[in-house]
């Protein structure tokens, strides 16, 4: 949707819009293009792409719960040079923001990808940090502050594209590992990912997820999600991206207020492909109803008590 009330930026980067489809859930826009024209968003947020192609997690790796989805599909993608090759190019056609979302192993795996895409016209790299790292014990590079650190700066010595960095929320303080990521060179900070959680068939008493646990999503992790936006907006000085059950107008006010300056939509759209475009109608009327010239304004305005 195009409006000036509802223009941003992000850095250098202009927006139409202040709503990005969130990694995962639009894959890389074909089938979703059947519903929305990409051009009607501010950008995409592609599937996680990994250095070599992945089939993901043996099925079923989706439970949905009383408000929201679980899920384990495990970054099923065609590899970078996949995405590079084969998906890249009908994306640029599209007239909007294309964010490259990459997922790694170790240290190597996000090098070689950020270098390989930082000759490529993506408008900017979202640095998936949720991720194990085998090579450290499998810990998540996302949970570690010097982790943070050294994969943050690994990944910007290989490139000069916006870089924004996907925080966990499954960590002891979200604060410490955004002050790393932005002091590692981080241009931006997007949070939240999903949230560990598990289902039982109480039938069976065994996991409903074949991997046994999965990424809570949906309406279920919006307050957490707030929150942490808000926390993180107190430690660092880098512009935020919030994500993290967003499904109205109304939550994406929440999150803006919160401290974010763009939002992602994810989950929502299962559930009703057309809810980005309600999202923008409702925000853009909300702003005219408020006499507010642009949503940029309403960033980080929280009264605090």
């Amino acid at each position: 949707m195009k409006s000036n009330r509802l223009k941003t930026k992000l850095k250098e980067i202009e927006f139409k819009n202040p709503l990005i489809a969130a990694s995962g859930t639009v894959g890389y826009g074909r089938e979703y293009e059947n519903f929305v024209p990409l051009s009607e968003l501010g950008g995409i947020s592609v599937k996680g792409t990994t250095k070599e192609k992945r089939l993901g997690n043996s099925s079923p790796r989706i439970a949905e719960t009383a408000s929201g989805i679980l899920n384990s599909v495990g970054l099923e993608n065609p590899g970078v040079y996949g995405f590079i090759n084969n998906e890249l190019p009908w994306l640029l056609e599209k007239d909007t923001n294309i964010i490259a979302n990459i997922a790694g192993r170790d240290y190597d795996e996000y090098s070689f990808m950020a270098e390989k895409l930082n000759s490529t016209k993506v408008n900017a790299i979202e640095l998936n940090i949720s991720c194990p790292n085998v090579k450290e014990g499998g810990l998540s590079f996302g949970s570690d502050v010097n982790q943070v650190l050294k994969v943050v700066s690994i990944v910007r010595k290989k490139t000069n594209k916006l870089l924004i960095v996907k925080l966990s929320p499954n960590v002891t303080s979200i604060q410490d590992i955004a002050k790393a990521a932005e002091y590692a060179g981080a241009d931006a900070l997007s949070l939240i990912n999903t949230l560990l959680g598990m289902k039982i068939d109480i039938k069976t008493r065994r996991p409903i997820l074949k991997n046994n646990v999965g990424g809570l999503s949906g309406p279920a992790i919006l307050p957490v999600a707030v929150r942490m936006v808000w926390e993180a907006k107190k430690a660092v000085k880098i512009p935020i991206i919030g994500c993290g059950g967003i499904s109205s107008f109304e939550d994406a006010l929440e999150i803006i207020m919160a401290g974010a300056c763009l939002f992602q939509v994810g989950t929502a759209i299962f559930k009703d492909p057309l809810c980005p475009l309600k999202i923008l109608k409702d925000l853009d009327l909300w702003l005219i109803e408020n006499k507010i010239e642009n949503i940029s304004e309403v960033s980080g305005s929280l009264l605090e008590w």
